[in-house]
């Protein structure tokens, strides 16, 4: 079977390559940029075609797609530097591009990288073991949520008898090879003392998903008979209070655990000059903001998700547990210099 593979120079599009590869059921080609850096894929680098091209031209997304049977669509812009066409470009219209290049290759499968972001309410609350009955928000958090949804839903609408499309949504993505997710970002700040905590006392819970788990599940839906038109959760078999969590990890690591807690109403204001400032296409364009309404949502609502719908429909179970995930991960970040030098570049 032949694969394409988008994203394959990022964390989980480069984790599903070396899968792929591994499985040595595919002939795996990824489309990349010149200036892709590859070499976290490892030896899997000399077992794939390298496709030359980009997801804003659509010549090179034809020649990407041609005779394909699979496409894994992985890129995306994910962090919150960039303007609302940035994203629109990225997340939604390459999507688009995408999809049609691959329909008229011949392709018969489509599995798209969601995001549980793209079901976050701008005014919502905790969601609590929640499943695919959650509608769509009515207003958004931040153009990565309202850009992984319009992508989504484009995604799911093109599922035809010929063309199934699905899409999956795992949240905060973690494991040994993460250099800029939200769990190395979040060590980074605790390490150099900057992350408050904004748990004001409470117990703030999480899905995450162990980068193994969420690619054990692009296979699995990929060979899928069920899952045409449809999202799904996917996470960890455990639920993480966050909080714990980070000072847990932080203690393991010798870093000291957040213990700052700001005042609501200063938080609020200055998330409020922030977005503001970011606002500006020049200072959009070239940081992430230290502070945004989005970030703190995900600090301080509770979100986990019932993944029986993807057990249901195309076999899923957590491949790796949160101990055996976590040892890993920690054994690598050490090797890496710690989450400090790993943050050190990331804008």
């Amino acid at each position: 079977m032949k694969v394409l593979v988008t994203g394959a120079s990022g964390f989980l599009g480069g984790a599903l390559v070396r899968r792929l590869v591994a499985d040595g059921e595919h002939d795996v080609s990824i489309l990349v940029r010149r200036t892709s850096n590859l070499t976290d894929l490892g030896p899997a680098r000399d077992a794939v075609q390298l496709v030359y091209g980009d997801l804003a031209d659509p010549a090179s997304l034809i020649q990407a797609t041609s005779g394909v049977d699979v496409v894994f669509h992985s890129a995306a812009r994910v962090d919150e530097r960039g303007t609302r066409d940035q994203f629109w470009e990225e997340n939604v219209r390459a999507t688009e591009r995408l999809l049609d290049s691959a329909r008229r290759g011949g392709a018969s499968r489509f599995v798209f990288i969601s995001s549980p972001s793209a079901m976050m309410d701008y005014d919502g609350g905790d969601l609590l073991d929640v499943d695919e009955s959650l509608p769509y928000p009515r207003r958004y958090l931040n153009l990565y949520s309202e850009t992984k949804a319009a992508a989504e839903r484009a995604v799911l609408a093109a599922n035809t008898a010929e063309f199934t499309t699905c899409a999956l949504r795992p949240r905060a993505i973690w494991g040994a090879g993460d250099r800029s997710g939200p769990i190395v970002r979040l060590l980074g700040r605790t390490a150099v003392g900057k992350l408050p905590d904004l748990s004001y006392g409470r117990d703030i819970y999480a899905s995450l998903c162990h980068v193994e788990n969420i690619v054990d599940a692009c296979v699995k839906a990929a060979a899928s008979d069920a899952v045409g038109g449809k999202a799904y959760f996917v996470a960890d078999a455990e639920k993480t209070n966050v909080w714990q969590f980070l000072g847990e990890v932080a203690t393991e690591l010798g870093y000291p655990r957040p213990t700052r807690q700001p005042n609501p109403r200063v938080l609020t204001a200055i998330v409020n000059i922030i977005e503001t400032v970011w606002r500006i296409p020049y200072v959009a364009t070239r940081w992430s903001p230290p502070l945004s309404r989005y970030a703190v949502a995900l600090m301080t609502r509770s979100a986990t998700y019932d993944t029986g719908a993807a057990a249901r429909d195309f076999g899923y179970r957590p491949v790796i547990d949160r101990t055996t995930g976590l040892t890993s991960f920690l054994t690598w970040l050490a090797a890496e210099g710690g989450a400090v030098e790993l943050t050190r570049t990331l804008r």
